[in-house]
């Protein structure tokens, strides 16, 4: 049990520094809350961010676009009101076309 004891300590006083620096490393890399892995990931949540708000930018400019537009032209309201809302002068007649395709009786049967 001695013998045990003085070689482990002996592995340990000749290592010391080496141990310490790779704990430190350990610590610094891994474990500690301004770790490496933490930077890394910090990082690339930054990267999205960034992203959401250059999108978020671009989004505002073509509103604030549109909103120049609506206040200085009143045709442009009623544009929108006929493209969005489907409204309609008292003279006109809409039409409202889809792409979407009903399912017939055949497509139907060849789903069964």
């Amino acid at each position: 049990m001695n013998s045990r004891l003085r070689v482990v300590w002996s592995f340990l006083s000749h290592y010391k520094y080496l141990i310490v620096v790779v704990l430190g490393i350990l610590v610094v890399g891994f474990l500690d809350e301004n770790s490496f892995m933490k930077r890394i990931q910090y990082e690339m949540q930054i990267d999205d961010l960034e992203v959401q708000i250059s999108k978020y930018n671009k989004q505002h400019d073509a509103d604030a676009k549109k909103l120049r537009e609506i206040k200085r032209n009143p045709k442009a309201i009623e544009k929108i009101a006929r493209e969005r809302y489907f409204m309609k002068a008292s003279d006109e007649d809409i039409f409202v076309l889809s792409d979407d395709e009903k399912p017939t009786e055949e497509q139907n049967e060849t789903t069964e």
